[in-house]
Order: C-alpha cells, then sequence, then structure tokens
C-alpha cells in the first residue's frame, strides 16, 4: 500500500495539497519533514500524530526529516494560540532541542541517513535580515498572511510583530530543506496549513519547484478533551516526567468509544485487525484497551517498560493478563511472567519509622500521593484513601507494621493513584 493510503486509511489525513501528486510522488522514496518547536524539554500525547507519521513514512521506504525548531522557538508560532507565547532565552531553547532530540530517536532510526534530525537554529541564526526581508519577504502578501486562520484567530487578542514573521521563517524552512535535503513534503497539524502553503508558494516562486504539504487533524477524545490534557496535567512522552506506568494507565483508560480509532493512531497493529475492535464490548473491549496501552507504551518506552507496566496494573486492579487471541499479531505472550521492576511508583520506609506508626494523611502527603498534608486529610475524609485494598476510615489512622504485607503496603488516592511502599529493615 502507498503510504500515503496507509495514512488516510488510518485517519491521519486532513488536507492535502494535490492528493494525486502526492501519491505519485510517493511510489518512489522521497524525503518529508515536520518541525517540532522546542517550547518545552519533552513533547506530550498531543505530539504523537505527527510522530507517528513520520514511523508510517520510514517503514515504507521514506526518509523523514524531524525538524527541531531551535530558531523558530526564539519567534514563537501564533498558531493555535490566543496570545503570545512565553519567549524563552537561547540557552532554554537550545537545552530543549536537545531533549526533544533525544527523545525522537526512540521513535526513528536515524542510522546511515535513514532519517534526519536537524534544527533551523542552524541556517535561520545566520540570516542577514535586510537581504531576508528582500529576497525571501518580498514574495508574501500582507493582505494573503492576514487571511490565514493562524492570524485572523489573533488579531482580536493581539499578533506582535515578531509573531508576524513566523510564517516567513516556517516558509522559509520548507526552502531551505528543498534546496539542501530534496525534501518535497511538508506535514503539519491543521493550523499549520497556512504555513504550510507559504513554503509550498515560495519554493515555486524562488526555485520553480513543485513541492506538497499535508495537514492531520486535531485530535480530541471522545468527550471532546483535548489529547494529552488530563486533570493531572500532560501527558509527555519523557519518562522522568511521566513514568511508564502512568503512561500506559492513560491509555488504558481510553474512552470506550475511541479504542479503535486510537489503535490506528498511536499502533502499528494492522487495519483489518483493528477494525474487529468496533464491534467488540464489555471485556473484550477491555482487552482490547490493554493491547492498546500496552503497545502504545512500547512504542514510546520500549518492550520491557511496556510488559513492566501491564504486569503491574494487572496486579494492581486485579486484571487478568492479555488473550493474545483477540489481536494475534499484538505479540502479547500468554504470560508475561515477573516484570523487570514494578512501575508503580515506589518508596522505601525503614521498618522502625512504621513501628512507631504514621499517621495516613501524613504517608500520603509525604510520599507524594497528594500535593499536601491537608488534601490529603480532605481525600481520605471523603473517603478516597486505601490501605491494602481497604478504606481508611479516618484521615489519621496509624500505618504501621501490622500494615505489611510480603514487605510492603499498597496505598491509593482515589480511583486511579498508587503508591508502593517498600519496607527496608534496619
Amino acid at each position: 500500500m502507498n503510504v500515503f493510503e496507509c495514512l488516510e486509511e488510518r485517519g491521519f489525513i486532513e488536507q492535502v495539497t494535490d492528493r494525486d501528486a502526492v501519491i505519485g510522488v510517493l511510489e518512489k522514496p522521497t524525503t518529508c519533514y515536520i518541525g517540532f518547536d522546542p517550547t518545552a524539554p519533552s513533547l506530550h500525547v498531543g505530539s504523537l500524530i505527527p510522530i507517528m507519521s513520520l514511523v508510517h513514512m520510514q517503514r515504507h521506504g521514506h526518509r523523514p526529516i524531524a525538524l527541531v525548531g531551535g530558531g523558530t522557538g526564539l519567534v514563537g508560532d501564533p498558531s493555535g494560540k490566543t496570545e503570545m507565547r512565553k519567549i524563552l532565552s537561547r540557552e532554554e531553547i537550545d537545552e530543549n532541542a536537545r531533549q526533544l532530540k533525544r527523545q525522537l530517536s526512540k521513535y526513528l532510526d536515524f542510522s546511515e541517513d535513514k532519517a534526519l534530525l536537524l534544527n533551523n537554529a542552524d541556517w535561520l541564526t545566520k540570516l542577514n535580515y535586510i537581504e531576508f526581508l528582500r529576497d525571501i519577504g518580498r514574495h508574501f502578501s500582507v493582505n494573503r498572511m492576514l487571511a490565514a486562520e493562524s492570524y485572523k484567530l489573533r488579531l482580536e487578542t493581539g499578533l506582535s510583530f515578531i509573531e508576524f514573521n513566523y510564517m516567513l521563517l516556517q516558509a522559509y524552512d520548507f526552502l531551505y530543506l528543498y534546496e539542501h535535503y530534496d525534501c518535497l513534503i511538508q506535514m503539519g497539524g491543521s493550523d499549520q496549513w497556512g504555513n504550510i502553503v507559504a513554503g509550498v508558494d515560495l519554493v515555486r516562486r524562488m526555485k520553480g519547484g513543485t513541492v506538497y504539504g499535508i495537514t492531520f487533524p486535531l485530535i480530541t477524545t471522545a468527550s471532546g478533551a483535548k489529547m494529552g490534557k488530563t486533570v493531572a496535567g500532560a501527558i509527555w512522552l519523557d519518562e522522568r516526567l511521566t513514568s511508564p506506568y502512568d503512561y500506559y494507565q492513560y491509555w488504558v483508560n481510553t474512552d470506550d468509544r475511541d479504542v479503535a480509532r486510537f489503535l490506528a493512531f498511536f499502533t502499528l497493529l494492522p487495519m483489518e485487525e483493528i477494525r474487529q475492535v468496533e464491534n467488540l464490548e464489555g471485556e473484550e473491549l477491555n482487552q482490547a484497551k490493554t493491547i492498546l496501552a500496552y503497545e502504545a507504551t512500547k512504542i514510546t518506552h520500549g518492550e520491557e517498560a511496556a510488559k513492566a507496566a501491564l504486569e503491574s496494573a494487572a496486579a494492581v486492579f486485579g486484571r487478568k493478563l492479555i488473550d493474545p487471541q483477540l489481536l494475534p499479531s499484538s505479540n502479547l505472550p500468554r504470560k508475561l511472567g515477573k516484570a523487570v521492576k514494578d512501575a508503580v511508583p515506589s518508596t522505601e520506609i525503614v521498618e522502625s519509622r512504621l513501628e512507631k506508626g504514621i499517621p495516613a494523611f501524613e504517608l500520603f502527603s509525604d510520599v507524594g500521593l497528594c500535593k499536601s498534608r491537608s488534601e490529603a486529610r480532605r481525600i481520605i475524609t471523603q473517603g478516597g484513601g486505601y490501605l491494602n485494598g481497604e478504606r481508611i476510615k479516618v484521615f489519621d489512622q496509624r500505618i504501621t507494621m501490622d500494615d505489611v504485607v510480603d514487605g510492603e503496603i499498597m496505598l491509593r488516592a482515589g480511583k486511579k493513584r498508587f503508591h508502593r511502599i517498600v519496607v527496608k529493615h534496619t
């Protein structure tokens, strides 16, 4: 299957500058790119659609360019924002760019130029402003720029001059990659359509070349929430910001209505198997959620971390492990055995401290299950605190050595936050 048809079948395609021409170009190895602005030290789940599109491109024999926006990040993209982004320092941008490079290497094979990892600071920060205005700026119509959706939305709340330049810089990126890397396709979120089309037009005007643009839909959950946003905050792709266990839990708690769609977006399972999920209910649908969580975690954090999260979830929630016959090619073993490590967050506490007893609300706060002792007191008082699966009756109930089971104590706050206390003998 042509990679464009693969992406289309999985729901990735929203707009394309010339569908038939793009399919034709992708009949042979082609270089494509997506930009990632380093506005934070990690990407989050909301960035997975563009990342997975590059994964599919590479799997079909094309060469993806992951472009880290070390230069454009100094300006700030107004697309999809109601107010100006915070301007970061050059040092912050450079450090974030380094972290994003490390992170993207988990998804793409950069060996032997099978994929390229570039930073547009390498060329944008060297531009001469007057020459840039004369050579590049003269090809842009202010009237057309103001008609772009990303600018129209900001005119009401205020659009800074520095942000107004962003479209020119992104268009120049496309021109630069076309000239130096023979890049023919730029991809991005639906809010990038105006910037992508500007790049297509700039390449045509300055080089007489034909390049193409593809955009992806803005992904929301069935409830209308933005992907990757939860009550607890963003779901990051960096394991230091969101643990593999919490990452797994995010996916396993997917709304029933989203399971098949998310399997198509965020795993590499064949579509003929994913279509079976659309008719599943009850326990079978829950198993499909487990497959989604396992596969998504494996892609981001590796197979061992996915196994550990699956095993831990089975132990904590009492869920059965996956039946591999549901989706045969998921390659999940019938019995995973013990995980390499327990993925539930844990804290060691010396035996002598438990002999004296620790008030429950203090322990919940000390290990980070609650942000403060007052929050812990409130949650426990409202019936949301659990000790080894049993509801804690009073907020200051003392937790002692009598509560230790096989050298551990399991705490829970609410339905989904767990913490394991490991007793250290003195």
